[in-house]
């Protein structure tokens, strides 16, 4: 039985214990640390190793159990009955092509749409805020799971040239470009790491508090206008950033 070597710092974190350990426990089965048919390391070991109660580590084990990735049996112990499926499949693009290319799979539910929404309103960004917005919230799914959920503000101005269908096919960059008569002349991406409130962790089906990115979005036109900002968070456990260097 392999077990990591050294004691873990938990304490820092505002996720909960059993979900930081589900997290360390199913990273060990992905890169083969606990391999396939392989006996992983006892309750009392684990709580050892991590300087926590048995039951927290049941619960984290719990979470793998859930999963189908491990089996216990009485008297024999736990093994590692398959390993995780390949989950980061969400790429957050860091170049402005990429940031146009809908996402392979995906399909996007609009959760709300409303107009004359106060340019004072909307979330701090680049350049000066149109006087109204129409604001779209929106989930992101891809094989039967949620993965993103985005509110959208679009300079209300622009809303006639933008139907249902882009509303529920594009990303938020690409609503506003190639739009006729308007030039994106700047645009920027901010990521921040979180972890996920209530109303999040219902919306994306994950546990409260559960790891997530935070995605701020924001185009500016070629008179000053800030026509769109999109603010979104994405599910940690799918997402993986690519960044190109030059």
């Amino acid at each position: 039985m392999n077990a990591s070597p050294g004691k873990l710092d938990l304490s820092r974190s505002a996720v909960p214990r059993y979900l930081q350990l589900a997290t360390l426990f199913r990273r060990r089965i992905e890169q083969g640390a606990w391999k396939l048919g392989q006996q992983i390391p006892t309750v009392d070991e684990l709580a050892a190793e991590c300087s926590v109660a048995r039951a927290t580590i049941r619960q984290a084990l719990d979470q793998l159990e859930d999963d189908g990735l491990i089996e216990r049996f009485r008297a024999k112990g736990t093994f590692v009955r398959k390993t995780p499926a390949n989950r980061l499949w969400c790429d957050v693009e860091a170049d402005w092509n990429g940031l146009l290319r809908s996402r392979e799979g995906a399909e996007i539910e609009i959760l709300g749409d409303r107009d004359g929404l106060p340019g004072t309103t909307v979330p701090d960004s680049i350049g000066e805020p149109a006087p109204l917005y129409r604001h779209i919230r929106r989930r992101h799914w891809r094989d039967g799971q949620p993965f993103l959920l985005a509110d959208v503000y679009l300079d209300q101005r622009l809303s006639p040239l933008v139907s249902d269908a882009d509303l529920s096919s594009k990303t938020a960059l690409r609503l506003v470009s190639g739009l006729k008569g308007v030039r994106i002349v700047d645009a920027r991406q901010t990521l921040t790491v979180g972890v996920a409130d209530v109303e999040t962790a219902d919306a994306l089906q994950l546990p409260l508090n559960a790891p997530v990115a935070f995605v701020h979005r924001a185009a500016v036109d070629e008179h000053g206008t800030l026509v769109l900002v999109a603010d979104g968070i994405y599910r940690g456990d799918v997402v993986r950033i690519d960044i190109k260097l030059k």
